[in-house]
């Protein structure tokens, strides 16, 4: 699958290849709901995908899983160290990182506006010092890199049949969405990790602060309160998800299925910890396999009807640039 998905994108140097598969494993292995609905995409768009989610993957895994031993300036300086080969990628200097050589292609091959991966490393290197978020308003200047920019980065990829700028928001909102619904899944582990996302004034209306979801992951014992600010997040994230819904139907008709698809996935995440009685802090609520599966059959369906009627690209997949290749020294 993976070779018949390069070639159909026009990718055809071996290295370049290499490193555009390396992108798939990662979305793979770690990316399960969003690897899913991205299978749903015409074949000659999911390399740029995985490049755009392994990039992400590789930056993200430098804040959250450092080697070991490392101090949180070992990982400022690697984290600088990405950002400054990005920079001299998205110049035309080689790079040695696979990640960063398939997302330069990527960002090359459909105009991905750069100040989007400069404000993602910037809220990349803030994960690094702060630890909690006073209010939504405050949450969402950091995920303004860490999400709205991912939905920004993809929306070329993906197209759309009306003005970009006008589907833009709804695509912002999108990636924004996706990570309030992982955050509220993952508080639990967060917390281990020494974060809270869920923004402070939120969780204080219901009474409830650092110590008593520390007391709660620590003892595995529930507290109404708690379950009762994760139903008001569930809520709010809801309300994101109702602020991106518009901007399915402005998609090319070939890419609805697979943005449909994961709308639908990760709401249903939101479905599972509300039916797990909001016990994120104590084990991780998943979808169902049946779910998940005929979901991923009804976008298929969608997919290939699509498909059947979508009209010829007006660029031939084989005109997509190729790196002009340089031998590191």
């Amino acid at each position: 699958m993976t070779e018949r998905e390069l070639t159909a994108a026009g990718i055809t140097d071996p290295r370049l290849r290499a490193d555009y598969a390396h992108c798939r494993r990662l979305n793979a292995r770690h990316g399960r709901t969003y690897f899913l609905a991205t299978r749903l995409l015409p074949a000659d768009r999911r390399p740029a995908v995985h490049a755009l989610y392994g990039f992400a993957r590789h930056a993200d895994d430098l804040v959250d899983d450092p080697a070991t031993g490392s101090s949180t300036a070992d990982c400022a300086r690697a984290l600088s160290v990405l950002h400054r080969t990005l920079q001299d990628g998205l110049r035309g200097e080689p790079s040695p990182e696979p990640v960063v050589r398939a997302v330069v292609h990527t960002a090359a091959a459909y105009g991905i506006d750069h100040a989007h991966f400069a404000d993602f490393l910037t809220s990349m290197r803030m994960d690094l010092v702060v630890t909690d978020y006073p209010t939504y308003a405050d949450l969402r200047s950091y995920m303004h890199g860490s999400a709205a920019v991912i939905g920004l980065q993809i929306l070329p990829v993906l197209g759309t049949v009306v003005p970009r700028q006008e589907a833009a928001p709804h695509a912002a909102a999108l990636g924004v969405a996706f990570q309030l619904t992982n955050f509220l899944r993952d508080v639990g582990e967060d917390l281990d990790r020494g974060r809270v996302y869920l923004p402070a004034d939120l969780l204080a209306a219901h009474g409830v602060d650092r110590a008593l979801l520390r007391w709660s992951r620590d003892t595995g014992r529930p507290d109404p309160r708690i379950a009762e600010a994760l139903a008001a997040a569930a809520e709010l994230t809801r309300g994101v998800y109702r602020e991106a819904a518009p901007g399915l139907a402005m998609l090319d008709p070939v890419s609805r299925p697979c943005m449909r698809t994961a709308f639908v996935l990760y709401g249903a995440i939101l479905d599972a910890v509300r039916e797990d009685g909001y016990a994120v802090l104590h084990r991780r609520a998943v979808v169902s396999r049946r779910r998940r599966a005929a979901t991923a059959l009804g976008g298929l369906a969608r997919a290939v009807a699509a498909r059947l009627t979508a009209p010829p690209p007006a660029v031939p997949p084989e005109r997509m640039p190729q790196p002009a290749q340089k031998e590191s020294a």
